[in-house]
């Protein structure tokens, strides 16, 4: 019995698993620089006493029991579209699946998550820089001044490596988590051999009691409660590039018994001293260790906020071709590793919102209040998609879905609730970045929709336009063309430009539309269509994921072995470059059609996206009014 393929994946299991060490778990890894602090020091905090140790703790093991490993690591996971994550993949996997109005639902939900997920590029290195060098105070009071100028440091030269590519230093990524998780395990059972009786907090009757006396104000501790769970859209995300038992063997194997740990060693430190609620987590540390560990918070942090800026460079090639942003310059990074790929204007608006952030909010307590509406936000959005993925495309009996979903509702909507609270004190920022991007996406939808149906009414049918061409013999010129068009059943409006102004048709002409499909990627077999229409014209559908990047001339390279010639000193090909023009009357409000503007005339050229050779390629533009 051959068990080949069996064993590559047993023995690539290993090396997958470190890898994802630190890419999928940086975010949630550094969570315990200043969750427990939130708790109890943040503006919603708590006084330290027995009682609120334990019924925060027990609430602290029970989230990452019940939201990050029941709900991320058992039932979300297992929602991936052909093996990829992350809420547009969902979105994508549902839209399908449902009604007409069931299906602007599912998009709205989804859109509005993925811009979540841009707030969430600029809340997790803004409080996960902030968070590791606040132990400057801690090592040496007299430095806390130099926090944020430390911070921003930091951060802006993170941004400006971003164009290198992390294929160097992302091998040292996965090593770094390692030693950051076997670290703060240390601490944590060092702190709970001082301490045994924190161990009790496992018993939820400690959570409920920690409600019943608190009320209110335990209520909105959940917000900071929550901060615990960061990550866990991020390790869905990230599903695609290593799969699902590698992420699962870090979570059971070393992550959630390393966080569980420390989170409970800071809870035995704040039993024997109530005073160690302004830092617990360096705190928990002794003296000699706090430069090295503030040295490997710093490392752990920058490696969380790599992984998350790269996980905004791949979001939004997912929204590119799925037609929800403009094409943009996509520069690929790794001459093996297609995932690893760097998107400028993308960079560079996080390097500014982020540093915008950590100068304006200036600690990670005030980031976190903002942190916590976004994540919350995004989980909820996450929840209901899942339960359609078990409705629609599982085909679970309704009380079953309804079921499990409110076992993940229940917590979603309570976190959810308490970030809410939290709005007025900068829960607002994610949620207007939110919007903008919102505002962005939907806007570049609908207007590329007016702007096809204007294009629309000046195609004319292939059948008329070949009888024309034959009817009045109209001259070849010798080679080939290669029209791009976004409609594949009418004539290229290109054509119908080069015709009218120079009166003939190369020898062969290939009208080539490329199409998203709603999956991550299209199998080699069922890349590209080719339909002969006749007189030397054929008609080309090419077919991409949406985490592929169109690449025409390696797709025409196929297109010559099945017998259509596509030499290069043959070929042309003749774009259409449209002028869009705001129109005396629109279906688009006046803001949309303005914004649609600005957008169609940066981005970036059908030339550049696909590839082209620019020494063969004509332009031949006219003005179209939305």
């Amino acid at each position: 019995m051959n068990r080949g393929p069996e064993v590559s994946r047993s023995a690539r299991l290993g090396p997958l698993a470190l890898a994802a060490l630190g890419v999928v778990y940086g975010d949630i890894g550094t969570s315990p620089l200043y969750a427990i602090r939130e708790c109890f020091f943040g503006p919603h905090g708590v006084p330290v006493t027995r009682a609120n140790v334990l019924g925060v703790l027990s609430l602290v093991f029970w989230t990452l029991a019940i939201v990050v490993t029941l709900k991320y690591h058992v039932y979300v996971l297992r929602a991936d579209n052909r093996g990829e994550g992350g809420i547009l993949a969902l979105m994508a996997l549902v839209r399908g699946k449902v009604g007409e109005r069931g299906r602007w639902a599912v998009v709205g939900l989804g859109l509005f998550g993925a811009a979540l997920l841009y707030a969430d590029g600029v809340l997790t290195p803004a409080i996960s820089v902030l968070g590791a060098v606040e132990g400057l105070a801690v090592a040496a009071p007299a430095l806390g001044q130099l926090v944020v100028p430390v911070s921003v440091a930091i951060l802006v030269g993170l941004f400006l490596f971003q164009h290198r590519g992390t294929a160097g230093v992302g091998a040292v990524f996965g090593p770094v988590m390692l030693v950051w998780f076997a670290t703060i395990a240390v601490l944590g059972v060092a702190g709970i051999v001082r301490q045994p009786a924190v161990l009790a907090a496992v018993h939820p009757i400690h959570g409920i009691r920690f409600f019943a006396e608190n009320g209110w104000v335990g209520f909105l501790v959940l917000g900071a409660v929550f901060l615990v769970a960061t990550g866990g859209e991020a390790l869905y995300a990230d599903l695609g590039h290593f799969g699902e038992r590698p992420i699962q063997l870090d979570w059971f194997g070393l992550v959630g018994i390393s966080l569980l740990l420390n989170y409970f060693g800071q809870g035995a430190l704040l039993l024997d001293d109530p005073q160690a609620a302004e830092n617990p987590f360096y705190l928990l540390a002794p003296s000699w260790a706090l430069v090295p560990l503030l040295v490997l918070a710093t490392m752990a942090a920058i490696i969380a906020s790599q992984a998350i800026i790269s996980g905004s460079f791949s979001l939004t090639r997912q929204a590119v071709q799925l037609g929800y942003l403009p094409r943009v310059a996509i520069v690929h990074t790794s001459a093996t590793e297609i995932g690893q790929i760097y998107i400028p204007v993308v960079n560079w608006a996080l390097m500014l919102a982020t540093v915008g952030l950590v100068t304006g909010f200036r600690s990670s307590s005030n980031v976190a209040a903002a942190y916590g509406v976004a994540l919350t936000t995004t989980m909820l959005i996450t929840t209901l998609l899942a339960y359609l993925v078990a409705r629609r495309v599982w085909h679970w009996a309704p009380w079953v879905a309804v079921a499990v979903t409110a076992v993940f509702l229940v917590p979603d909507l309570a976190f959810f609730g308490a970030a809410m609270v939290k709005v007025p004190a900068g829960g607002w920022f994610p949620l207007a970045l939110a919007a903008v991007v919102l505002a962005v996406m939907t806007t570049w939808q609908k207007g590329r929709a007016v702007l096809a149906a204007a294009l629309d009414e000046r195609l004319l049918p292939v059948e008329t336009l070949l009888a024309d061409i034959e009817k009045r013999g109209v001259r070849r010129a010798p080679g080939t063309a290669v029209f791009l068009t976004g409609d594949a059943s009418g004539t290229p409006i290109a054509l119908l430009h080069n015709l009218k102004l120079n009166g003939v048709v190369h020898e062969q002409n290939l009208f080539l539309t490329v199409r998203v499909e709603e999956i991550p990627h299209v199998p080699p077999g069922e890349r590209l269509e080719i339909r002969p229409l006749g007189s030397g014209f054929h008609r080309l559908i090419a077919h991409f994921g949406f985490m592929e990047d169109p690449d025409i001339p390696a797709l025409l390279e196929k297109v010559s072995e099945r017998g259509l010639d596509l030499r290069p000193p043959r070929t042309t090909f003749v774009l259409s470059r449209n002028l869009v023009a705001p129109a005396p009357r629109s279906s688009l409000a006046r803001w949309r059609r303005r914004l649609f503007i600005v957008l169609a005339r940066n981005a970036v050229t059908a030339e550049e996206f696909f590839r082209l050779p620019s020494n063969r390629v004509v332009e031949l533009g006219m003005k179209v009014e939305v």
